[in-house]
């Protein structure tokens, strides 16, 4: 295990800061490149968001301010053109291009925001992860991926229709603030279904043991990892890694799903 991925997989969630946490991955994949650059770029974003935001009170204010700064200021915007761009997910690249994914632009907003003490949470949106800024009680969403804009009920609604299906029932989950640990893993498994999409099945193994690094309790990154462990042959790794999926999986059926999969193993050798 990289000590980056052992140093995040012991804090408590609350001590993770999502920009800079999210570049200590990236530089797994960057060894020789210094993240002093990056360091220093995020720091200019936070002071012209001091500047500007200052007297920001409201979350109207303060999502204009966000958008401001993070689009028009220094040109931040979601890479439609190469969505599936494995750089949209690699936060080196994604400060380097100006271009990411929602996933990526989210983690960039959020982290800015808190750094002058504003509320603002990556939300579980199925497939395009929007921001919400403010309270509970007195909030604005805005999609990254769209320069900040600031997302109505009606625009919500068709998104969630667009992603889970016209017939669909959108629930709280829907719209529930991620942990950053939950948002760290939703950008590396971003990366790994692109990976393996491109037939990279080792690069997709590599990232779906880092998400298991990152968040042990994460049950779909275990499950993953499996799979692909028994593709290449390593039944004892697949086993171990269901095994560990079973500690951190509490839901009946999904727990007798993984019970049929050890059993399914238990004469294999490897």
């Amino acid at each position: 295990m990289d000590d980056a991925l052992l140093h995040l997989g012991l804090l408590d969630d609350e001590a993770i800061v999502l920009d800079t946490d999210a570049l200590n991955i990236a530089a797994l994949d960057h060894p020789n490149l210094s993240l002093a650059p990056y360091v220093d770029r995020l720091g200019e974003i936070a002071e012209r968001l001091i500047a500007v935001g200052a007297d920001a009170l409201s979350a109207a204010d303060r999502a204009a301010v966000l958008a401001r700064v993070f689009a028009v200021e220094f040109g931040f915007t979601g890479d439609a053109d190469t969505y599936d761009d494995p750089d949209n997910a690699d936060l080196i690249r994604v400060l380097d291009r100006r271009r990411g994914l929602p996933v990526s632009l989210a983690l960039l907003y959020v982290a800015a925001a808190r750094r002058l003490g504003w509320t603002a949470d990556a939300l579980n949106t199925p497939g395009h992860v929007l921001v919400r800024i403010g309270s509970e009680l007195e909030s604005v969403l805005v999609d990254p991926f769209h320069d900040g804009a600031v997302v109505s009920a009606a625009q919500l609604a068709s998104l969630l229709a667009r992603m889970l299906g016209a017939q669909a029932a959108p629930t709280s989950e829907h719209l529930a603030a991620m942990s950053n640990r939950a948002v760290l893993a939703r950008l590396i498994m971003n990366q790994a279904t692109r990976a393996e999409a491109a037939g990279e099945r080792e690069r997709a193994l590599t990232l779906y043991r880092r998400m298991t690094d990152i968040a042990p309790s994460n049950g779909h990154a275990w499950w993953e990892r499996a799979r692909l462990e028994l593709a290449r042959g390593d039944v004892g790794d697949a086993r171990s890694s269901l095994s560990a999926m079973l500690e951190v999986t509490r839901e009946p059926g999904r727990r007798a799903h993984i019970f049929a999969a050890l059993d399914a193993l238990s004469g294999r050798a490897g």
